[in-house]
């Protein structure tokens, strides 16, 4: 790829809008002439807030990269890629709490000449981390097409739902216990479920909902359920006699 100065790119970057499902990841910023990716483990705790902020650090790091294979093998017969270590505190199922050292591939743009970053469609971008990343490309909101998932038509909005599901959810074979089949998430904003909660057949989700049961509690959305800016808390359970 040649940049607009006509000289060959080494690497490319693809970024794009942040939103506020997209808060902690890398953004791109520039430093002493060259293009530098910023994780948010870097961040100083006084300036994460700013760092997470969609107005003014507008877009994130997709980590899909374009490199030159010829430029790799120059700059490491030279051993000149150079990559920070990221400090990035953790804490394991049982508790313990231990430090990941980390290294980001994206980091290295900062080592290679003409660099780039493109800010590409959010349709190159549905990463899936997490079980809340899961639920979103499970759901109708996407669909299959020529091996991609692109997102359903009827979806009256370019953005993604923000989806948080609790510790209850974190683990795939309980997350899939606890849906009967996906809900309809077609005009859903943000979902935030915690606790001992399950989901019936042909449940629909929209807009802001927020499913709550507490130490103790149990909440069972019953099948067919729609569920429209609605907060649900305590214990709910319909059982068949």
């Amino acid at each position: 790829m040649n940049p607009p100065n006509g000289k060959p790119c080494e690497f490319v970057m693809e970024v794009t809008n942040k939103t506020r499902a997209d808060v902690k990841g890398g953004t791109l910023t520039q430093y002493e002439g060259k293009l530098r990716l910023v994780e948010i483990a870097q961040v100083p705790k006084a300036h994460v807030d700013e760092f997470k902020s969609v107005s003014k650090f507008k877009i994130f790091n997709t980590n899909n990269l374009w490199i030159s294979l010829a430029a790799v093998k120059r700059l490491q017969e030279k051993n000149a890629i150079d990559m920070e270590i990221i400090v990035n505190p953790k804490t394991l199922d049982g508790g313990l709490n231990v430090i990941q050292l980390e290294t980001a591939v994206g980091a290295a743009i900062k080592s290679f000449e003409n660099s780039l970053g493109i800010n590409v469609p959010r349709s190159r971008f549905l990463p899936v981390k997490t079980t809340s990343d899961l639920l979103l490309v499970m759901s109708n909101l996407y669909s299959l097409n020529a091996g991609s998932l692109t997102m359903s038509e009827k979806r009256e909005f370019p953005t993604v739902p923000l989806v948080k599901l609790g510790s209850s959810f974190t683990k795939v074979q309980d997350y899939l216990r606890r849906f009967e089949s996906i809900p309809d998430m077609l005009e859903l904003d943000h979902l935030t479920v915690s606790g001992d909660v399950t989901f019936g057949k042909n449940v629909s989700l929209k807009g802001t909902v927020i499913i709550i049961a507490n130490h103790g509690d149990r909440i069972d959305i019953p099948p067919g359920a729609v569920l429209e800016n609605k907060i649900v808390s305590g214990n709910l359970r319909i059982l068949d006699h």
